[in-house]
């Protein structure tokens, strides 16, 4: 009588001294002398060994499986491979036994409840949930995908900076001792509406893989590093207003390589230098991408077109209208001019 297989289990070799997997046919190096490493490869491999290898119905496949897949397949791939990670950590904790046909609105509404966080986190998670379900689907993994209810979308933020906050909070950068690298990213963020990444990316007249970067000779911004995929958070080719394009063509006559540099150097954060202003100027409400809000508040408040500062900024339409509409002087003139009209 044949003996019954033992299993993936882990296997000590005295002559590397190291742990290896072996299962039935299988002898898989770790790598390791370390315990807990080769436990967490060991998980891995039982994982990978009892996924599904073809197409399978929602109630045979845990979440989990679907958000190891995803976390494996797709997020190294993304710019920000660690906020899918956080997420994916958060619905783990809930999700990760759980068949994916138990995925509908009493179960996401509960999941709601026990995170115990802002509706926006929520959201967050809970998107990621949905990709993970799409990618596998897309793939070939999930025969049908279950709707993801989401909690309603909070309140946009709209906080942006008056034309004297913004006076106050330039000033506050630059009586800091070391707060001239701050100055120059508020004014960059004011004329360009940039998020903030991709302002402390900027180089000056050199295009690069690490950042985007402006050319002085023909008045471009160009938010993109070379070779930088598109992705939702889009960062379009922008010509710059004269008065700051002066600016920077003053910083490269001066040997300036980055849009925002301390020392000669690229600048990596300006979160203590921001705290600092703020704190002089009074402005502890605002965060870096209240300069984004504000580039396109002024903008529509000068009356800027919608489609033209979605295209400058890279928002869509719909976001611009949502969120910065009633900023423009002619929002509802045309309900306004109907409604005057005696036929």
């Amino acid at each position: 009588m044949p003996r019954r297989a033992k299993g993936p289990r882990l296997h000590w070799r005295t002559d590397r001294e190291t742990w290896e997997i072996r299962d039935t046919g299988v002898r898989l190096a770790t790598g390791t002398a370390s315990r807990i490493e080769a436990e967490s490869a060991l998980a891995q491999y039982i994982d990978r060994k009892h996924r599904p290898t073809g197409p399978t119905e929602p109630g045979a496949i845990s979440v989990g499986t679907v958000l190891a897949i995803y976390a494996e397949g797709h997020a190294p791939h993304v710019k920000d491979p660690a906020r899918i990670g956080y997420a994916i950590d958060a619905l783990d904790r809930f999700w990760g036994d759980l068949p994916v046909s138990a995925v509908r609105g009493e179960t996401c509404r509960r999941y709601a409840k026990i995170r115990d966080v802002s509706d926006g986190t929520v959201r967050r998670e809970l998107t990621t949930l949905r990709a993970a379900l799409n990618y596998c689907h897309e793939e070939g993994v999930l025969l049908s995908v279950p709707a993801v209810t989401m909690p309603e979308r909070p309140p946009s933020r709209q906080r942006w900076l008056t034309r004297q906050e913004a006076a106050r909070l330039i000033r506050a950068a630059r009586s800091l001792p070391r707060g001239k690298h701050l100055a120059d990213f508020i004014l960059c963020g004011l004329y360009t509406g940039s998020r903030k990444a991709a302002i402390l990316g900027l180089h000056i007249d050199t295009p690069s893989l690490s950042g985007g970067h402006i050319d002085t000779v023909q008045g471009v911004l160009y938010r993109r590093a070379m070779g930088e995929a598109e992705t939702a958070k889009r960062k379009p080719p922008a010509p710059l207003p004269s008065r700051y394009l002066a600016h920077v063509r003053r910083q490269a006559a001066n040997g300036r390589r980055y849009v925002v540099e301390y020392q000669r150097g690229r600048v990596a954060d300006i979160k203590t230098a921001w705290a600092a202003a703020c704190d002089i100027a009074g402005l502890n409400d605002v965060t870096p991408h209240t300069l984004r809000h504000t580039a396109i508040t002024w903008a529509l408040q000068r009356g800027a077109k919608i489609w033209h500062v979605a295209g400058f900024f890279g928002a869509s339409i719909e976001t611009i209208e949502r969120t910065y509409g009633h900023h423009a002087p002619d929002y509802m003139d045309s309900a306004v001019d109907a409604l005057n009209r005696r036929k």
